[in-house]
């Protein structure tokens, strides 16, 4: 379905202009006005010095499509003193980092030197995109790094298909159907295979050092928790999911609803600074709204319903109610995501992330203000945000 969706993305946009401009320069403003920091690397380099947290996202853009060159795909930085924590790996996200000024800068391949965790919500294309470039070219970009394994996070085997969408469609061709549903271990096991040819070229010739001995992987274990079904509706949680503890950045989860893909995970970093929150993909969420109480910055995916009628107006008739539906009830809503979950979750600031579509203006995200007694942030790409004193 994605490919169809893609091309009526394409159809339906307007072009980059001065709409687009407008767009960044309201932006601008809101986030002097709010007491945040600059957009653009150079912000990002500022709140280094300024504040010991911060947030910077990377990426911005919700989708698989790439519909202009302002927004690259979906992924977050955690940052605690000197140690970078990403969330998803969207489309470009090596090349926003490296832009971030988080790493040393030296022009020697150090752009990984500071990282010590990556967390995956979930498995779809636009958040793991940049995982197999990360992993094939890590060790060439780890100039002055210690040899402590970057810990990398995601979702396990779902061990099941999805149910057929819509219900009733013949059922299409399986890929890999001897590991039809592999999670992020076996999907790095994959990119071993994929990428052997450079890797032997690369330790014979130069002593290259394996990605596995950088990267650990480790699916997030659901025993006990949930066994995923076709339906994919993850169950309620009585408590959040320990993935990690850094000294003192200490790392929760739990299971948001975006059926049917699943499992799919947010994710809380705390810090003794403040907490920030990433929502993943989801629906309006229980689960999310219990994990994000009180927090400090809450990281929100949200989509226009405006663009998605606009959308299925240009699909064949037959699919358009499916369609409708399958992207309102897999994702949050700009008339939603404050009213229903920043407030009830009592977030001080909502940072509007995964913005579908990429291209709307800034005041057609601003909407998601009605409801909300907090501040509300709309994404760009390379904005910083402090957390706690500077």
């Amino acid at each position: 379905m994605c490919h169809v969706l893609d091309q009526a993305i394409r159809q339906s946009l307007p072009p980059a202009g001065p709409g687009r401009r407008r767009f960044l320069k309201s932006l601008g403003a809101a986030t002097a006005a709010g007491g945040l920091l600059a957009v653009g690397s150079s912000g990002a380099a500022t709140a280094a010095r300024r504040h010991r947290t911060r947030l910077v996202l990377l990426g911005t853009a919700g989708g698989p499509a790439w519909l202009d060159g302002a927004r690259c795909g979906v992924s977050s930085a955690v940052v605690y003193g000197d140690r970078v924590y990403l969330v998803d790996l969207g489309h470009g996200a090596m090349h926003r980092l490296v832009q971030s000024g988080l790493g040393p800068g030296d022009g020697l391949g150090s752009a990984l030197s500071t990282v010590r965790g990556i967390f995956l919500t979930h498995l779809h294309s636009d958040h793991v995109a940049d995982w197999p470039a990360m992993y094939a070219t890590g060790p060439t970009n780890i100039v002055g790094r210690g040899p402590e394994p970057i810990q990398v996070f995601g979702p396990g085997d779902r061990g099941v298909l999805p149910a057929m969408f819509p219900p009733g469609r013949p059922e299409p061709a399986v890929f890999n159907p001897e590991r039809p549903t592999p999670g992020i271990t076996a999907m790095t096991g994959y990119l071993g295979q994929a990428f052997a040819t450079d890797f032997n070229t690369r330790v014979r010739e130069s002593g290259f050092t394996s990605p596995d001995d950088l990267f650990s992987v480790r699916d997030i274990d659901l025993d006990g928790v949930w066994t995923v079904d076709q339906a994919g509706r993850p169950p309620r949680l009585r408590s959040s999911l320990r993935v990690w503890e850094d000294d003192d950045v200490r790392v929760t989860a739990t299971l948001v609803d975006h059926a049917p893909t699943a499992p799919a995970f947010a994710f809380r970093f705390d810090t003794p600074d403040g907490s920030i929150v990433f929502s993943g993909d989801t629906c309006v969420s229980d689960n999310l709204i219990d994990l994000a109480r009180d927090t400090d910055v809450l990281v929100h995916e949200v989509i226009d319903p405006q663009f998605v009628d606009q959308l299925t107006a240009a699909l064949p008739e037959a699919q358009r109610d499916a369609i409708r539906e399958h992207l309102l009830t897999s994702h949050t809503a700009i008339e939603q995501v404050g009213r229903d979950v920043a407030e009830p979750a009592g977030a001080r600031h909502l940072v509007l992330n995964h913005l579908v579509p990429a291209a709307n203006p800034a005041r057609r995200w601003r909407g998601a203000q009605r409801g909300y007694s907090g501040k509300l942030v709309v994404g760009e790409d390379l904005l910083t945000l402090g957390v706690g004193q500077a």
